[in-house]
């Protein structure tokens, strides 16, 4: 395993993280297609459209699965994570300090899921998917 990123520093989004490997620039879930990795990106202002992101413990964070209409399901970067170690990809997690700037907190992996309800874009009830990652 190589050491891509400094646990703590911040990162520019754009120039340090996507022009260097790829991704969505736009998705909190950013599968590079051209790299091992999968970009996970959790922001305090995605409370605000019914993401609950955060410490479940020391080396525990959950984070809540993409999708911002209707019930979450294992599909596209919900996928991707679920399936990171079969396909031999590596979870970086990073938050969101300030505009394009994110605070890069470690290589993660999937441990499991769970479904909570919740409420989307539009002010419904879904299911949405939370994710158990485990720091490495």
């Amino acid at each position: 395993m190589a050491i891509l990123f400094e646990i703590g520093r911040l990162y520019t989004r754009q120039t340090e993280i996507h022009d260097k490997y790829g991704g969505n620039r736009q998705s909190g879930i950013s599968v590079s297609a051209a790299h091992p990795y999968i970009f996970l990106f959790s922001s305090p202002r995605g409370k605000d459209f019914g993401y609950a992101d955060g410490w479940a413990a020391e080396n525990e964070f959950l984070y809540t699965g993409e999708g911002q209409l209707g019930d979450m399901d294992l599909a596209r970067g919900n996928l991707a994570i679920h399936d990171h170690r079969a396909n031999r990809k590596e979870l970086h997690l990073f938050e969101r300090r300030a505009r394009g700037q994110y605070e890069y907190l470690g290589q993660f992996e999937y441990s499991g899921h769970s479904l909570k309800e919740g409420q989307d874009m539009a002010g419904r009830r879904r299911q949405t998917i939370v994710f158990r990652l485990k720091k490495l």
